[in-house]
This record gives structure tokens, sequence and C-alpha cells, in this order.
């Protein structure tokens, strides 16, 4: 059986619905409590068995390296404290030689293209997508899920159903026969309106490809909002005989996305650490007192 063992993670996006804040911070760098967004995507990924962490980036995102690299300055001043725990915690999201790197995508011209900007880094190999925005909380990782139902030779990606008013925000499958949480998906169309769409299973940001999606996006011609659209080139692997399925995946979602899923993913998981957990309900009844919620 083929190992998935590499993960691709977009990163190149400009992240103007949180300017000003993203005008000198990448959003990926965006807190969620004490952690950036996309360290949470890297973590799911290890929980699943990823070895080659590979990063689409842009310009302005090179403090994404510096996160993810070894701090001599930062881990001297720790020991001196016998800061043990905290040397701990930072340094698991640091690499051995070779297990990671980092390519530039020189123009945002969409998720297609910037997966296709990794082709020569991931061959004929099947390749786990993640994208930060999208931070599932689970209590066995989304990706880990789908890797142990994934089957060499097809496409898989993540689902969840949406409200009617959402969809068009989506790429969204046409449903054919269910087996348990996977989802024989008989068509995938990228942001359709209501009333063309095929289902309101949407997909999420998480995705299992095979490596001849990269031979689709190297002819593929732009879609919607002119870019290269991931969603087309899937559509044009499952119509040439690739499999696809949608994985309906257990846990809780949070578009990070937007403002207000970056607040409730941070006070929802505020809410079920041990360190935060008391403290959180405090400060939300005094807020529901005082009329602040």
């Amino acid at each position: 059986m083929t190992k998935v063992r590499k993960a691709l993670f977009p990163v190149g996006g400009r992240g103007t619905r949180f300017l000003p804040a993203t005008k000198s911070i990448p959003k990926e760098m965006l807190p969620v409590i004490d952690k950036p967004l996309i360290q949470y995507a890297v973590e799911e990924a290890q929980a699943a068995g990823i070895e080659e962490f590979i990063f689409i980036t842009g310009r302005g995102k090179t403090v994404i390296q510096d996160h993810f690299d070894y701090s001599y300055e930062l881990n001297t001043e720790l020991e001196k404290q016998n800061n043990e725990a905290l040397i701990e915690n930072i340094d698991r999201v640091v690499f051995d030689p070779g297990k990671i790197c980092y390519i530039r995508q020189q123009m945002p011209l969409g998720l297609g293209h910037a997966v296709w900007c990794a082709r020569n880094f991931i061959g004929d190999e099947p390749v786990a997508i993640l994208l930060a925005d999208d931070l599932i909380s689970a209590q066995t990782p989304c990706l880990k899920q789908m890797i142990e139902a994934y089957k060499p030779g097809q496409n898989m990606v993540a689902i969840q159903q949406v409200p009617d008013d959402q969809v068009h925000q989506y790429g969204v499958i046409k449903c054919g026969t269910q087996d348990g949480q996977l989802i024989e998906a008989k068509q995938i169309v990228e942001k359709p309106t209501l009333d063309q769409a095929p289902s309101n299973k949407a997909v999420i940001g998480r995705y299992i490809l095979e490596g001849s999606i990269f031979k689709e996006l190297e002819t593929l011609k732009t879609g919607r909002n002119n870019e290269i659209q991931l969603t087309d080139a899937i559509e044009q692997t499952r119509q040439k005989g690739t499999p696809l399925v949608g994985y309906e995946f257990e846990g809780q979602r949070f578009d990070c996305g937007t403002k207000l899923g970056l607040i409730n993913a941070s006070i929802s998981l505020a809410l079920n650490r041990i360190d935060t957990k008391t403290e959180m309900h405090d400060i939300l009844k005094t807020l529901t007192k005082s009329g602040g919620c």
C-alpha cells in the first residue's frame, strides 16, 4: 500500500480579510490562544504520520520559516531559566534537516497553481494538502482519519454539510453511494450557486490527492476568479477515471479565514483546555452579567 508521506501547506495568500493586522503578519501566523493557525495544521499532519512538510509561500511570509526553525537565542535564554517544559513545547515543530522545504509562489494564481508549484517535490506519490484556515478540533486528527480510510488510486476530500446560504462559498460534491463516512463523489463543482449545487456537502480544507493531479494542473485553464482552481483539476481527473470520494470527518471545524471564525476557535479551544477553561468560563459569565454578550 502506498503510504501518504508528504503534505503541502499553501500559505501564499494575502489575508486581506484581516487587514490591517495582516499588513505585516501572515494570516497563517494569527494566534489561536498561544499557537499560530499554521501550527495547528502542521501538528495535525505530524499526528497523521506525515514525514515531509512542504510550504508554498509568497512575499512577506519568511516569518513562517522562522517559526519552524530552531532559535538558538530563545532556547539559550529558556535554558538559563530552567524552563525545560517550554523548550520542549516550542521545539515540537522544529524539523530535522531535509524534512521541511519552502517553495515560492511568485504570483497568486489560485490554490491549484500553488499546489502545482510543488510538483517536482511530490512526483507520482499521493500527497496530503492542508489549508490552515480550516482549524479542525477532533479526538482523532482529521487527516489521520482520512489516511486510515484512504485507498491508493483514488482522490479524497474532507466534506461537511453546510447551510444552503453558504454553499456558494465552497467546492461541492454530487453524492453517490455511501459507505460509513465515505461518500462516492460523482461530480465536484467549485462555488456553485444554490440552484446549481449538486448537494450541500462542501469540501473542507483537507485533501489526499494522487500524483496525477499535477499533470492535470499543468494544462488546466483558469476558472472562477481567473485562477487555477484545484477543484477543477480534481473534477478533470475524476472524469478521466480516478475515483473521487468525500470523507465526512468527525470533529469540529472552525473557519478561521473569517474574523468571527477565528474568535470562535479561540474561545471554544480555551473552554476545552485545562489551563484556560476555568478563567474562560469566568470571563464569559462576567460579560453575560454586564450585558457585554
